[in-house]
């Protein structure tokens, strides 16, 4: 039987050289499929996710449609490479959870009442999992959301919580998902200061649960900035392309 790895060094540390409250290298870029509507490649260290958009358009088939507001769809899936062991492509218990999560985190701030009868269909796949593999999904369906032009109130950012050894830790790896002693998905629309995504398996004491939510408050807004600034370049670098031409 094997031992428990260590996920708190002697130094405090964590196993990948992280303070416990320091989020993993996050990259984003937007505009990334060409046939979408909007896009965005998600990295959260080793955990890749790419999100897409397409809509808002007819709903079909057309018994889903809804006379005052427009059916947002979620699909998250997990490619079959996406895990150390192959994966089977067809959808498991969790991913169909996992699509109705997030598709309620966003419905709490996509503008859906101003494209009555249509339909807005997000597409999350995980191209690579190391942890925190929803929150990432989260983050990038709400900046496909933006980059495909869908009215929003704000966007949502997602980060995972631990509890690793009785420490709080932020933003966690696969191993200490694993091995963890408790997991808090929490999903944040920053400016609104609204809690759209609270999931916890395991137990967190009251102070615990203080300490996440300032951890989480505040790897939110970084990870916010790199949102923005990608959004931003994608926009500028379009506008410099036509007044060039």
């Amino acid at each position: 039987m094997s031992s428990k790895p260590i996920l708190i060094r002697e130094d405090g540390k964590r196993v990948d050289g992280r303070k416990p409250d320091e989020i993993r290298p996050v990259k984003i870029t937007v505009g990334v499929l060409k046939n979408a509507n909007g896009s965005t490649l998600v990295e959260y260290g080793g955990t890749r996710v790419i999100a897409a958009v397409y809509g808002p358009r007819e709903a079909l088939p057309r018994h889903i449609s809804m006379p005052d507001r427009a059916v947002l769809r979620v699909r998250y899936h997990m490619a079959p490479f996406s895990t150390d062991e192959r994966k089977s492509p067809a959808p498991t218990r969790r991913e169909i959870e996992l699509s109705k999560v997030i598709r309620e985190a966003l419905e709490a701030v996509v503008f859906t009442q101003l494209f009555p009868r249509a339909g807005i269909d997000v597409f999350i796949e995980v191209l690579q999992a190391d942890g925190g593999t929803r929150t990432a999904g989260l983050t990038a369906a709400s900046i496909a959301l933006a980059d495909a032009g869908i009215p929003m109130k704000d966007l949502v950012i997602g980060v995972a919580i631990g509890k690793i050894n009785g420490t709080i830790v932020v933003d966690v790896n696969e191993l200490e998902d694993q091995y963890g002693e408790a997991d808090l998905p929490i999903g944040i629309a920053p400016n609104l200061g609204e809690i759209v995504l609270f999931q916890l398996n395991g137990v967190l004491t009251r102070e615990e649960l203080k300490t996440s939510m300032e951890l989480a408050f505040k790897a939110v807004d970084q990870i916010y900035r790199v949102a923005k600034d990608a959004l931003h370049y994608k926009y500028m670098k379009l506008l410099e392309e036509v007044k060039a031409q």
